[in-house]
């Protein structure tokens, strides 16, 4: 079966691209070479220059999210370029305030709360919401979160309860939109990947390490892997799978207790008694 997925000839929104190592740009990718027709939101001018060789020839519009009615203007501009109903929406979008560095949770500053929580989850609602007309009766949105909302990583911060915020908006969308269509929508909890927006994170690295040994596999998981799953969610093939968390982690969350790990630990904190 050549289009398994049956995602050929469909139209799929797809926001978050900010260079080839993003998710967005992996899904996208992977879109198009499923014969898709993909529409790029970006966040800024100078962001769609940058773009430039990556996006050459590829419909591209500019909504920073932040800005209030520049998702309304979006919603605007797809219809008017008729371009017919949209298939499924991609939301790959976060931004957190590190510039001051890492502060313990409860030093949070509103601002910074607010600010993260309009960009990464509550974006999620308005762009549902301006998008409702154009979106097919059977349409999927997905959008991108994390592997496990019960693990409080030091260096995440905030993003914790902004991410499980998102995933709570996911499922109350899809309780929603269900009065009067059959509208899909998912999260993918994804593991820690290696990505450009991920390097901003204060000790990260550390923690892309550490996980890689306690996946099952001793290997991390690829941005395409998370990508593929993307695709599957897009599709009619998971039309059973609405208001779900789908977690890719290869394993991670299952292998706290992994040998090797609790013996490198243990040599470590020997280390220090001695």
């Amino acid at each position: 079966m050549a289009d398994y997925l049956g995602i050929a000839q469909k139209t799929f929104l797809v926001f978050g691209v900010a260079n080839k190592r993003s998710v967005a740009w992996h899904i996208a990718r992977s879109l198009e070479e499923q014969g898709a027709r993909v529409i790029y939101s970006v966040r800024s001018e100078s962001r769609k220059k940058s773009l430039e060789t990556l996006l050459a020839g590829k419909t591209v519009y500019i909504c920073d999210v932040e800005h209030e009615g520049s998702i309304s203007k979006l919603a605007s501009e797809v219809r008017a370029s008729n371009c017919g109903k949209l298939d499924g929406i991609v939301h790959s979008i976060a931004f957190a305030n590190y510039s001051t560095g890492m502060k313990p949770f409860h030093e949070t500053l509103k601002a910074d709360f607010l600010q993260a929580s309009a960009i990464s989850a509550f974006s999620l609602v308005e762009i549902a919401n301006a998008f409702k007309s154009q979106m097919a009766s059977d349409a999927s949105v997905v959008t991108l979160g994390i592997s496990s909302l019960l693990v409080t990583p030091d260096n995440y911060g905030y993003m914790g309860p902004i991410k499980a915020a998102l995933e709570s908006c996911t499922r109350f969308l899809a309780k929603s939109f269900s009065a009067d269509t059959e509208v899909r929508f998912n999260v993918i909890g994804s593991g820690p990947l290696k990505t450009s927006a991920s390097a901003g994170i204060p000790g990260y690295l550390e923690s892309y390490l550490f996980a890689e040994k306690i996946t099952f596999r001793k290997r991390n998981l690829q941005t395409q892997e998370v990508a593929d799953t993307a695709l599957f969610l897009l599709s009619k093939r998971s039309s059973g799978i609405n208001g779900t968390t789908l977690i890719v982690d290869a394993g991670l969350g299952s292998n706290y207790f992994d040998q090797e790990v609790i013996r490198l630990a243990m040599r470590s904190e020997t280390n220090k008694q001695t």
